[in-house]
């Protein structure tokens, strides 16, 4: 069963480097909805493998201007440009591991502001209250 159409979608060409500094392409999908305006969604897809995760806007937005002595983001995810401003550095730590992905800043900056056109930062929280309405109603109902 397919989604929801995300407002927002950027397809970005990264790479997985590995430990010993070689790389592996992998696609990462980034979607937004307007209905869930404080999550980004990211499915990494390589040749072998596919997974998806769940990343706050407003970090990608604070990755994208980060260096990287200051990264974005202190949890399993950090983020911030590489020493080349070209380039993006995704830091991801789960359960099965950690993993280093690299990919065009562009992409991702032009994918904030196409997100923050639709929904600004600080106004996300308008765009929750019917949500959160139907969700209570649902749970009253149950």
């Amino acid at each position: 069963m397919a989604g929801p159409v995300p407002d927002v979608r950027e397809v970005v060409a990264m790479h997985l480097v590995l430990s010993d500094a070689s790389v592996l392409p992998v696609k990462a999908e980034l979607s937004f909805e307007c209905a869930d305006p404080y999550t980004v969604r990211i499915e990494f897809t390589g040749t072998h493998s596919a997974c998806t995760w769940l990343v706050g806007r407003e970090l990608i937005a604070q990755g994208v201007l980060a260096d990287p002595s200051s990264p974005a983001g202190t949890g399993d995810v950090r983020i911030w440009r590489d020493e080349d401003p070209a380039y993006l550095l995704l830091a991801l730590s789960g359960v099965e591991g950690d993993a280093l992905l690299a990919g065009p800043a562009e992409p991702f900056a032009r994918f904030v502001s196409a997100t923050t056109a639709l929904v600004p930062f600080g106004s996300e929280s308008s765009r929750m209250e019917d949500e959160i309405s139907r969700l209570i109603v649902s749970l009253l109902d149950a």
